[in-house]
């Protein structure tokens, strides 16, 4: 059945017990992480937790149900936690559903699930289970957010300090608590001895040069310049940047123009579009997000989209390249955009 925020932190906090699976999916997977590791505190330190992904589970499906209704040698706690890329632990979640008995709670982090799902949509279908997604922030969500992040460390910010570190993040939750946790570090800050942060601190932590980064790979690539990608690739990749984020930087991008594309329709005016936004969009971006929307059309960017998601699914399945399927990805839709100047 479909959680919203409010009910399924309850759940997690005191898990039900006639649910069998908890599903948290969605674009922002940090959020995802954050819920899951609620859930781990509410089962207790001396708890067991049992990894497994879907690889191993579409291999060995009833692994799954064996192992939610085994007891702990020592009669304590357990609880499975299962990565997964898409479908391929159905068979497994059947047999779960199926099972006579299954105490030990399992927590599944899927990330971006299509509507058509099969997994997603037995979860919505069945009272055993609990589905929650987890949207990305926009603007109006991400400074407050930045700003608790901080007080939780000693770190003081003003709004205006906290939307331009959220922005600086692109709103990315993972990103946010990186920058506010090199905040605290620089100003000595912690819960017992609070500081406060400026603009001044956020430039001389150099906050947001990574997605500064990816954003000049994203524009490269979107932008049809392949020869610019490969050297953003480059010194990504020398910098421990690579693969994954990148694609998810590429995503994010490619879900806005997606909106944008819808609202300006067939007026064509991309620069009204983009201007409207605000500081929906860094300023630093809009030049680029408006040409990016002059160049692709609504079809492509769309089937672009699925084509992201499909290659973040390829790359975390087993026996991957990870990283060099990632770049070839990313040069190969550099090349599409460039013919289509």
């Amino acid at each position: 059945m479909k959680a919203n925020r409010a009910e399924i932190e309850r759940a997690l906090d005191a898990p039900p017990p006639h649910i069998r699976f908890f599903l948290l999916y969605g674009p922002d997977e940090a959020e995802s992480r954050s819920l899951a590791q609620r859930f781990e505190r509410a089962m207790g330190p001396e708890a067991d937790r049992i990894d497994l992904d879907g690889a191993t589970l579409k291999s060995d499906p009833a692994r799954l149900a064996d192992e939610a209704a085994s007891i702990s040698l020592f009669g304590g706690k357990r609880h499975i936690r299962l990565n997964v890329v898409g479908d391929e632990c159905l068979s497994a979640i059947e047999g779960l559903l199926a099972a006579e008995a299954a105490g030990n709670p399992v927590v599944i982090l899927a990330g971006a699930l299509r509507p058509t799902s099969a997994l997603l949509k037995r979860a919505l279908a069945d009272p055993a289970a609990m589905a929650c997604i987890s949207y990305a922030l926009d603007a109006e969500k991400a400074a407050p957010l930045a700003a608790a992040m901080a007080r939780e460390l000693g770190v003081r910010l003003d709004m205006d300090a906290a939307r331009q570190l959220a922005q600086a993040a692109a709103n990315d939750r993972a990103l946010m608590a990186r920058e506010v946790e090199k905040l605290a570090l620089y100003l000595d800050a912690a819960p017992d001895r609070p500081a406060t942060a400026d603009i001044a601190a956020l430039d001389a932590i150099g906050a947001g040069e990574g997605e500064a980064e990816l954003s000049r790979l994203v524009d490269a690539v979107l932008g049809g310049s392949p020869g610019e990608a490969a050297r953003e690739i480059a010194q990504l990749s020398e910098q421990g940047v690579a693969g994954i984020p990148a694609i998810r930087a590429l995503a994010k991008r490619v879900q806005l123009l997606v909106r944008l594309a819808r609202q300006m329709g067939g007026s064509g005016n991309a620069r009204a579009v983009v201007e409207a936004q605000g500081k929906a969009i860094f300023w630093k971006e809009k030049g680029g997000v408006e040409r990016q929307l002059k160049r692709w059309s609504p079809e492509r960017l769309a089937t672009l989209a699925d084509r992201l998601l499909a290659a973040e699914r390829a790359i975390k399945s087993p026996a991957s390249p990870g990283d060099i399927m990632a770049d070839a990805e990313m040069i190969t839709i550099a090349r599409a955009a460039q013919r289509a100047r």
